[in-house]
């Protein structure tokens, strides 16, 4: 079966903590559809040797990010842009740009608990795909990006998945958002109809390891 086509380019932003699934998401997303991954981390793993994460190497990465999104959407290729879309202004910008090129912008929101999420930063091994240039984040560098996130207002146009979902079942939601923007047609979104099912990426000896300690108050993940 072919990748799905939209009838115009889509700009497809990220949200969600770090080890909510998002690169896992993008990457079989754009086996799926006819779109293009450019991820941040990669881009730094290119021209960084030993990257700092200060401000004047993100800049570096944001700008090259903007130029090819920008390249491919003048093109007409739809682009899922890999970093995540922490802060309202940067959601704002990168929406004015998807409009600016005619496409059509939207956020999708990963939720999962934050003690899940992290455990999945520990886990990580660079010999994945999905974690081969994944940053090394600690405790305190994930509750800074986590304190420093914005979640979406109901003005922005957005979708939530739950980043503890089966890839098949985080695509039949945003096929199903995609439809009602009228982006793809009915057979494509049909062909893509999934049941919920769960994707265990932590070991299950991990909570044991933790001494029971996964707050299950705090989880937020909800399908719309």
């Amino acid at each position: 079966m072919g990748k799905i086509t939209p009838v115009k380019p889509l700009l497809l932003q990220l949200y969600g903590y770090p080890g909510s699934g998002k690169t896992y998401f993008a990457r079989q997303f754009c086996e799926q559809f006819q779109a293009a991954h450019v991820q941040d981390d990669r881009i730094r793993f290119e021209l960084f040797d030993e990257p700092r994460y200060d401000k004047q190497e993100n800049d570096v990465i944001a700008q090259l990010m903007d130029y090819m999104t920008g390249e491919f959407l003048a093109a007409g290729i739809s682009v899922v842009y890999d970093t995540n879309a922490m802060r309202a202004s940067q959601r704002h910008t990168v929406r004015e740009m998807a409009r600016k090129a005619h496409a059509q912008p939207l956020l999708v929101w990963l939720q999962i608990d934050p003690d899940s999420a992290y455990q999945r930063t520990m886990k990580r091994d660079r010999r994945r795909s999905d974690d081969k240039f994944a940053a090394n984040i600690d405790s305190t560098t994930f509750e800074r990006i986590a304190g420093g996130m914005q979640n979406p207002m109901p003005n922005e146009d957005y979708i939530v998945i739950s980043g503890k979902h089966v890839f098949k079942t985080q695509m039949s939601a945003v096929v199903k958002r995609l439809h009602e923007l009228t982006m793809i047609s009915s057979g494509e979104a049909q062909s893509q109809v999934a049941k919920p099912g769960l994707v265990n990426l932590i070991p299950n000896h991990t909570i044991h390891d933790m001494g029971g300690r996964v707050d299950l108050s705090r989880r937020n993940i909800m399908i719309r």
